[in-house]
């Protein structure tokens, strides 16, 4: 992992994580006042604040060099629909890589994999990223030759933009950088982590309505509820997403 470095212990040959480098995730959108809104919030909120991730939002229009700043037009052959330019977006993607290198620069759209866990632990481990939101038909195919590594999609179903994609992928990869949750053990125990759902949760009280918690779970005995809850992650998935197990 590049961002990662590590020293050895005086006594031991076991390596010992000396910390984390912040990660760095650029969006380039038509919309960067949506972008800001929702990571001026919550945890991201605090993550940015603390230095845990370092978000930058780049408006595609600024790259333009139409005196419209312009950044579609017809799609050649007819067809309905506009299609993003592509000089905008090589200018702002060639502007960023001639500061740093990234690790991967990510297409938003609805023709790409399908986010899961496995994908967003994978970049979790990166430095640096690159989110492009499509938007109209989509961008000129020609963006996808010259620069784009990967293209992720939210799911079998279109929107209008890709800035709420690219705000779920970055939600989703962020919380699983160090210090970004209080608690890392929530992320790593979350569903989906080992292809399970993750297995019922309760709180104070432990009765209401009728309804009481499972009275393993006040038992204070450490091995058993985590047997409990392994067992109850499989017999949810089973239920409730049983495609998750014959991965």
């Amino acid at each position: 992992m590049s961002c990662v470095k590590y020293r050895k212990n005086n006594n031991k040959s076991k390596k010992i994580l000396l910390y984390f480098c912040k990660m760095r995730i650029d969006i380039i959108t038509i919309f960067p006042e949506f972008m800001r809104h929702f990571f001026n919030y919550s945890i991201l909120k605090r993550a940015i604040k603390n230095k845990h991730i370092n978000i930058q939002i780049h408006e595609l229009r600024k790259y333009s060099k139409n005196k419209h700043q312009k950044v579609d037009d017809y799609a050649f052959g007819g067809g309905a629909g506009m299609v993003m330019c592509i000089e905008p977006i090589d200018n702002c993607i060639n502007a960023l890589k001639s500061k740093r290198n990234y690790d991967e620069i990510i297409y938003l759209t609805p023709d790409g994999k399908t986010l899961n866990q496995s994908i967003c632990n994978k970049l979790s481990m990166h430095k640096n990223l690159i989110l492009l939101c499509g938007h109209y038909k989509g961008i000129d195919h020609r963006i996808r030759d010259l620069h784009i590594t990967k293209e992720i999609s939210i799911g079998d179903y279109v929107i209008t933009g890709g800035e709420v994609a690219a705000a779920i992928l970055t939600d989703a990869v962020a919380r699983l950088i160090p210090n970004v949750i209080s608690d890392h053990t929530s992320a790593l125990t979350d569903s989906f982590q080992d292809n399970l759902l993750a297995p019922p949760i309760y709180t104070r009280p432990s009765k209401y309505k009728g309804l009481k918690v499972p009275e393993i779970l006040l038992s204070g005995d450490d091995k058993s509820i985590q047997k409990w809850r392994e067992k109850e992650s499989i017999i949810r998935t089973r239920e409730i997403r049983p495609d998750l197990l014959d991965e």
